[in-house]
């Protein structure tokens, strides 16, 4: 069975990272254990309470690329992003290594839920992810500061926002309290917090409610984890069911619109082509092909050396971090022309 990927969100503060190292210290107390594979994709974080073993900060020097290109704090994220994703096919192979010895793979997100949710390079990433392997996005709620309905609804929009985005199974995690004590589930009885809130805001995303799946944790005792794993192998048949027949759907739609294209490009030439023999009929009769005798064949005059860098380390290289995260090397990188 293939590995399931968490793909975890959430905004700033909401104790993201904190989460990632519950869970992860879940899957190593499990008799057999069972450790996770992790990405840390922020390159702005300065400590992470887990050990990664891809870490974009390895690869990109996050101060580097600001300092170059002259960027601020966010646009030195988007960039760093960016350059990572240009090689992220070397990170779906070293995923795609340990698929049959791991069974949870967590990405952890930048803090800026802006900078990779609604990012070129953050969509790039969703997508070669959910196309490789069983996609689960766990968005991660800090629920002492959603107690005002203004904030909790902001929440849930964003929430909202990521699921329409990637189509992917969804699970809400509210941190420290249960989403019971928030009423999410209750909408008959008395004043609930939930009930307050449908009345005056959120009647339009009522069927958004109904379809959601809500975990109440806690990242500092352990809480509902347990819970939480229960709902992610129930997310994995969803994806099975819903996302991969849609993944389907959409590939063959963009084949079949590139095939249109190209068939409509040749058409085109072909009607040009034609044009072009009728107002010109001398300089078509001495349209030909080369000979056999005329063809000449560079290929063997050309020494191609191909250089295998698996050996050995290289500047840039995604490096797998098994114990501890090394020092990245410099990287200059080029200022655009």
């Amino acid at each position: 069975m293939s590995p399931i990927l968490l793909y975890d969100a959430s905004v700033v503060g909401a104790g993201k990272s904190t989460f990632v190292q519950r869970i992860t210290s879940y899957l190593h107390s499990q008799n057999p254990q069972q450790p996770p594979y992790i990405l840390n994709l922020d390159p702005a974080v300065t400590h992470v309470p887990f050990e990664a073993n891809i870490d974009i900060r390895d690869t990109v020097n996050y101060k580097e690329v600001m300092k170059q290109y002259n960027l601020g704090p966010n646009g030195g994220i988007l960039t760093a992003l960016n350059l990572f994703t240009t090689k992220f096919d070397q990170v779906l192979e070293l995923i795609e290594k340990r698929a049959e010895t791991v069974d949870h793979i967590i990405l952890d997100t930048p803090g800026q839920i802006e900078s990779f949710t609604w990012s070129a390079s953050g969509a790039i990433i969703t997508n070669a992810v959910a196309s490789s392997f069983p996609t689960v996005v766990a968005y991660i709620i800090d629920t002492p500061r959603t107690t005002a309905p203004v904030t909790f609804m902001s929440n849930m929009l964003y929430a909202c926002s990521i699921m329409y985005k990637t189509k992917l199974p969804f699970i809400l995690a509210f941190q420290v309290a249960l989403a019971s004590h928030l009423g999410l589930r209750d909408s008959e009885g008395g004043p609930t917090y939930m009930n307050s809130l449908m009345n005056s805001m959120s009647l339009v995303l009522d069927e958004f409610y109904k379809h959601l799946k809500a975990v109440g944790v806690s990242s500092t005792t352990g809480a509902g984890i347990k819970e939480f794993f229960d709902a992610v192998e129930e997310s994995r048949e969803t994806y099975r069911t819903e996302y991969l027949p849609e993944l389907e759907r959409a590939r063959a739609a963009r084949e079949n619109s590139l095939q249109d294209i190209k068939e409509d490009s040749i058409n085109r030439l072909m009607k040009d082509l034609a044009v072009d023999r009728a107002a010109n009929p001398k300089a078509a009769a001495e349209d030909r092909w080369a000979s056999d005798e005329e063809d000449v064949d560079d290929d063997d005059e050309l020494e191609v050396n191909l250089i295998d860098r698996s050996e050995e380390p290289y500047p840039g290289q995604y490096i797998d971090v098994t114990r501890m995260r090394g020092h990245s090397e410099n990287i200059n990188w080029p200022n655009p022309g």
